[in-house]
């Protein structure tokens, strides 16, 4: 099959993307790299840079299926530029969706993000609840979300709410809970947990992008899917962290007060499990820093690398 993988370039999408490879599709990577390539080359892969506003420079020659990635990624880099995030995160996805319905593409996955409900209080949140995002990166997901579905009934629309996720990647994010504090034992030896009490949901970067792959793999599964299998508080994933990188962890006040627990029980009924956890998660991250495969590097931050070259 031949697939269209915008933030193909990603942390995601550069875990995807040889998936998608080694199950023998052929694959065309579209990404505006604000953050560098670190896909490998290969015979059936075709990496396009481009920036998915301009919806004539995304290539759909021959697609069969979308995986659509692209967005300016978490609260901080969606609050730099409103703007920006609307053209790209929302706007773009209007235009892809459109244009693809309209060259009989049948196939649209969207990596949306469980952050679009808000703060809730309920023990469990699931699908139908109602949706209360709190910023601008949520709320471009929100209406993104909408727009796809009101083309469901021309393609298959498969819409994925990620938990906060975690592990490694050639494309490395180390502003996102698991790994930051990680790195934070690695190269400091020490922890700054803000607050603690705040329980999150997690997932594993392998299990993330095996949701994207068993999703293609099963069109029948349309609609909205939660995604994270682990739901534990910031001070146990530091707790955690210390069992496999030494470090001393100090609690700060924390004005966030995002405190949740996805639940995935619609996708577990469709057959799908995943292989991986937060340990598992940190143990790799400890392993490829100490073989030198992993450093703390500035494009690794989203927000940093953001305010330094492209809001320059």
């Amino acid at each position: 099959m031949k697939l269209l993988v915008t933030g193909a370039c990603g942390y995601k999408g550069t875990v995807l993307v040889p998936k998608l490879l080694d199950l023998g599709h052929e694959v065309v990577a579209f990404d505006i790299m604000w953050f560098g390539n670190y896909l490998r080359q290969h015979p059936r892969l075709t990496v396009v840079e481009g920036d998915v506003r301009n919806i004539d420079e995304v290539p759909l020659d021959g697609v069969e299926a979308i995986i659509h990635l692209s967005s300016v990624a978490n609260d901080p880099c969606g609050d730099l530029d409103p703007k920006l995030t609307w053209e790209i995160s929302c706007l773009a996805t209007m235009q892809l969706a459109d244009r693809a319905a309209r060259r009989g593409i049948e196939r649209f996955i969207y990596a949306s993000s469980g952050s679009v409900y808000g703060v809730k209080d309920v023990p469990q949140v699931t699908e139908d609840l109602e949706l209360t995002p709190i910023s601008e990166y949520n709320k471009t997901k929100m209406v993104a979300e909408r727009v796809l579905l009101s083309y469901a009934d021309r393609m298959a629309v498969q819409i994925i709410r990620p938990a906060t996720v975690c592990g490694y990647s050639p494309r490395m994010r180390l502003d996102v809970s698991v790994n930051m504090l990680t790195m934070q034992a690695l190269m400091r030896e020490q922890i700054t947990v803000f607050g603690g009490k705040q329980t999150r949901p997690n997932i594993h970067i392998d299990d993330i992008t095996d949701v994207y792959l068993f999703m293609l793999e099963h069109p029948q599964h349309r609609g909205i899917y939660n995604a994270g299998f682990e739901n534990i508080s910031i001070m146990e994933i530091a707790e955690r962290v210390v069992e496999h990188a030494s470090a001393k962890i100090t609690v700060t006040e924390s004005n966030d007060p995002r405190s949740y627990r996805v639940n995935s029980d619609k996708l577990l009924a469709t057959g799908f499990r995943p292989r991986k956890s937060v340990d598992d998660a940190i143990k790799e991250l400890v392993h490829k820093f100490r073989a030198g495969e992993l450093k703390d590097e500035e494009r690794f931050y989203n927000l940093k690398w953001m305010q330094r070259e492209v809001m320059k």
